[in-house]
């Protein structure tokens, strides 16, 4: 949840598109991160969706290309553990939708036709992690719902 915080803040005040794609990339590599956590180690009925979400947002960061970044600033390096799953989840459904919007206003203001485009296989490789996490969240949900029940 930290890292996800950190990530929402630094695309709040991202200034130049140079800077804002960078956040958006570490937003996807993020979510990358998790997805592959959750994979392994998640609750079994999330795997899947999971291994899903790990594919697509490496689609969102390979259409970006990878920044120049040092390696300790790599907030997805920094994951070591997922404490609650859905938590988590709530959080990086929020963090992909602002990526959207964030992608969006960029795409809108772009005076070069190839950013423009590239905002906008990031947006979708961003609304697909985000429907992924949705559909994570749905699991959950149908799972706690049979426990209490």
């Amino acid at each position: 949840m930290r890292l996800i915080g950190v990530s929402r803040r630094a695309l709040a005040r991202g200034a130049g598109v140079a800077e804002m794609m960078t956040e958006v990339w570490q937003a996807q590599a993020l979510a990358q991160a998790i997805g592959s956590r959750l994979a392994v180690s998640g609750p079994p009925e999330l795997r899947g969706e999971a291994l899903g979400l790990t594919e697509l947002a490496g689609r969102g960061c390979g259409v970006l290309g990878t920044p120049d970044l040092d390696p300790g600033t790599l907030r997805a390096a920094q994951l070591t553990e997922l404490d609650d799953a859905r938590q988590t989840l709530l959080g990086l459904g929020g963090l992909l939708g602002e990526v959207g919007i964030a992608l969006v206003g960029m795409a809108s203001a772009a005076a070069d036709e190839g950013v423009y485009w590239q905002c906008m296989e990031a947006i979708d490789a961003a609304d697909e992690s985000r429907d992924r996490v949705l559909e994570m969240l749905r699991k959950l949900a149908a799972r706690e719902e049979v426990r209490d029940g």
